[in-house]
């Protein structure tokens, strides 16, 4: 029997992602199928940004069930490692984000949870076979693509310092002419095509009991990383009930504890509660800067550094007014399809570690060293690091369905909050609220200034200002997909990122 066409609409980091989420609803595959694929291609074609050794959550709101959360963050190595063994790992200041200090090298890499979790979201969810999801993740890799221009602006900053230290690394960045590669340039990469069919073929578990779990694990042991086989085979991915909260017309569910991102998002929606009518910009903006400083803070002294992180989201949850309902460098895909299942997936692989693994062409993430979200004492061996990812999906009164989220770091939660107090409000349609100027609120050891885009308008503030150019990639990149009232399906991408969109329509019969 051929397979029915699904109509959906996705919006992902780039045109390859999203042609595989339109092949794979051509094969049948519903939301969940095409996000996992989607993710999949991102983690080949986005080098630099995110790879298969990445963390990453998938919130998933199927029609007719409740709405869930994969975690499948990256965790603390060491489990059979001796204590006090030293790792290899080195610090690396560069000019990325005004600039960025970071750790790289073995010592820097987190056991890794994103296939873990797309393997389980799309087995739960999906409607395919495995190995018809991550074909067009292979397929991109051993065809080649041309490097996109996300990578292109964020390799420029680090190739040197953080990916040109590995042979295997740099080798594969430099063109046939030994320059560096730069955006449009083409990229073939066999190794992780080899590695994508044996993904294919052996399922998920390869990363963590089979042939590339030896792989990795021998590649740690060898040169100085905390990464142990103990902690592959170990690693599980947690099915957890998302976090409900509101915002406007909205009922949202998002990434719970002990992630950060999605209490956080929570907290500064319901702080924002409905805007003020009539308000003037200049007073809309002044309430949103006190929201985040305030939240922002709160997270800094008390959730970043609590030992146990889910109390303390309960906490700021409730300093917030959230009623607390719970209901079952970094990439972003959104997939609504048009029976109403919304799928939203974030992944990172921090900054990247520069590591390969010898013959594998998988880059390793340096989770371990992203200092803005490590604040506080390491966790035992097998816990979940701190994550500021919000995949966020959500249902509207009129019958509307939302998936939406975004990569950029410790600005991932407050370019959530800015998008989505505009569109649940009826303030702006979901392209605008994108398209908005953002800003945000850096803190840095007891100091605070306003991060802003040069067309936000700002009123007298106590708080320093830096102006950013228009629509800079510093403010995240949001993309949504939307199911409206009227079940017309639309995506949004965010102009501060080179992602892409597509609606996939059902062919007409008869």
């Amino acid at each position: 029997m051929s397979p029915v066409p699904t109509r959906l609409a996705v919006a992902a980091p780039n045109r390859s992602c999203a042609d595989a989420a339109v092949a794979v609803a051509d094969l049948g595959g519903g939301a969940v199928d095409c996000a996992v694929a989607a993710m999949l291609v991102a983690m080949a074609t986005e080098p630099g940004v995110v790879s298969l050794d990445a963390g990453a959550f998938v919130t998933v709101w199927p029609d007719g069930g409740e709405a869930v959360t994969v975690d499948g963050h990256v965790a603390m190595p060491g489990l059979g490692r001796a204590v006090g063994a030293p790792a290899v790992a080195r610090e690396v200041t560069t000019g990325y984000g005004g600039g960025v200090t970071m750790t790289v090298g073995h010592g820097s890499v987190a056991t890794p949870g994103a296939l873990a979790a797309l393997d389980l979201a799309q087995s739960r969810f999906g409607r395919l076979p495995w190995r018809e999801v991550v074909a067009p993740a292979e397929s991109v890799a051993r065809e080649g693509f041309a490097l996109g221009s996300s990578s292109g602006y964020y390799l420029p900053y680090v190739r040197e310092g953080v990916f040109g230290w590995d042979p295997q690394t740099a080798a594969v960045l430099h063109g046939p002419q030994g320059r560096w590669l730069e955006t449009g340039d083409r990229m073939v990469l066999r190794d992780l095509a080899d590695t994508l069919a044996l993904v294919a073929a052996d399922g998920a578990r390869t990363m963590y009991v089979g042939a590339l779990a030896e792989a990795v694990a021998a590649d740690m042991a060898e040169r100085g990383g905390r990464l142990t086989r103990e902690d592959l085979a170990a690693y599980r991915p947690v099915l957890r009930p998302a976090l409900g909260f509101r915002s406007g017309s909205w009922t949202l569910r998002t990434n719970p504890a002990p992630a950060i991102g999605g209490p956080v998002l929570a907290a500064m929606l319901t702080m924002l509660g409905d805007p003020p009518s009539p308000a003037g910009a200049t007073e809309d903006v002044a309430r949103l800067v006190a929201v985040v400083r305030r939240v922002l803070t709160w997270r800094r002294d008390r959730l970043d550094v609590a030992s146990d992180r889910e109390q303390a989201a309960r906490a700021l949850l409730a300093d917030a007014g959230v009623g607390g309902e719970r209901s079952p460098s970094t990439v972003h895909v959104s997939v609504v399809d048009q029976g109403g299942t919304a799928c939203a997936v974030t992944a990172s692989s921090g900054y990247g570690s520069g590591v390969t693994v010898p013959g594998t062409g998988l880059w390793l993430n340096n989770c371990l060293g992203e200092h803005e979200l490590n604040r506080g004492d390491p966790p035992p061996p097998g816990a979940r690091l701190a994550s500021n990812m919000a995949p966020t999906v959500g249902r509207g009164a009129d019958g509307g369905v939302l998936a939406i989220g975004s990569p950029g770091a410790d600005r991932i939660t407050t370019a959530l909050a800015q998008v989505l107090a505009a569109f649940t409000t009826g303030r702006a349609g979901l392209q605008e609220a994108i398209d908005r100027p953002r800003l945000h609120v850096h803190l840095d050891k007891g100091s605070a200034r306003v991060e802003a885009e040069e067309d936000m308008p700002l009123p007298e503030l106590d708080l320093p200002v830096r102006r950013h150019a228009p629509h800079s990639m510093f403010f995240g990149g949001v993309s949504a997909a939307l199911r409206d009232g009227g079940r017309l399906l639309s995506a949004a991408g965010d102009p501060r990122r080179a992602g892409a969109v597509a609606v996939s329509r059902a062919p007409r019969t008869g």
